[in-house]
């Protein structure tokens, strides 16, 4: 059943997200600060790939202070705005029936795009 969610998400604008994290992430690669947060973006994007499936877990060391420093800073240059776009998605989705288990992966993906350093995606 997740191969088939996976594929009908990706037809229907996963790969669209998933491309917009990973070319994102490249951009902040540019730069060495934006370097950790560009890999945490190309993270989101391969796991954004496929989420039918899988399960938000907690990082290993995702309450240290450097983590959640990166989270802060994270979440006031991009994570509102990414979390805010999942969550929209998320509601329309949740109109229709058939959209439901499309609702529930954006907003698993939500809790991983505003605290990309704390959480994963397994």
């Amino acid at each position: 059943m997740s191969l088939f969610g996976n594929v009908i998400w990706l037809i229907f604008g996963g790969l669209i997200a998933a491309l917009g994290y990973i070319i994102g992430g490249l951009a902040l690669c540019l730069t060495i600060i934006g370097i950790p947060f560009g890999m945490q973006s190309i993270r989101i994007g391969f796991a954004t790939l496929t989420p039918f499936g899988k399960k938000v877990v907690e990082q290993p060391g995702g309450d240290s202070t450097l983590r959640l420093i990166f989270n802060i800073i994270w979440i006031v240059l991009f994570g509102w705005e990414i979390a805010l776009a999942h969550l929209v998605s998320a509601l329309l989705l949740a109109i229709t029936i058939v959209g439901l288990p499309f609702a529930k992966q954006h907003l698993k993906l939500t809790k991983v795009a505003i605290f990309p350093f704390t959480y994963d995606l397994r």
